[in-house]
């Protein structure tokens, strides 16, 4: 059973959201993935928002551009929590996915990354599930103390070569 939905307003957003899959997947999480448009399809989107807790989900990620209302709906209507990722446009370089994710109104929480951070995205939904599961939490320990390990030997390697021998 999915612990994680991700969605995404396009088809255009898979490159940027499959980074939240594959850390989720490198954690061990189960998720599901679709494309759903809270604008062109809004029945559809509704039934997926309501339904997603009975079927298991504990934290929806949501990316979109433009206007970016997917993450919000979502937001209004499953009960826990959203994760918003805002997408890069071509008009305003994804600020304004960025604004129109983060200036939620009261009441609606929405959690949101950079523009384009699919990556944190996943990793702030495992960090969220963590909460509750030792294993998990375990591993993004783990996954912490690689990425330190990797600056240090590329410390260590500039120190030894040089700037301008650095490749």
């Amino acid at each position: 059973m999915a612990k994680v939905g991700i969605i995404m307003g396009s088809d255009s957003d898979l490159d940027i959201m499959s980074k939240a899959a594959d850390i989720l997947e490198k954690l061990g999480i189960d998720y599901e993935m679709t494309i759903i448009s809270a604008h062109r399809m809004p029945d559809i989107f509704y039934d997926y928002a309501k339904s997603a807790e009975s079927k298991g989900m504990k934290v929806i990620i949501a990316g979109a551009g433009g206007a970016a209302h997917l993450p919000g709906m979502a937001a209004a209507i499953f009960p826990m929590p959203v994760v918003g990722v805002p997408i890069h446009t071509k008009s305003l370089g994804g600020v304004d996915s960025l604004y129109s994710i983060v200036q939620m109104p009261g009441g609606i929480p929405v959690a949101t990354v950079a523009i384009n951070g699919g990556l944190n995205a996943g990793l702030l939904a495992a960090k969220i599930l963590a909460t509750s599961d030792e294993a998990l939490l375990e591993k993004l320990k783990d996954y912490s103390a690689k990425m330190k390990d990797k600056v240090v030997e590329k410390a260590e390697k500039l120190e030894e070569v040089g700037y301008k021998n650095y490749k």
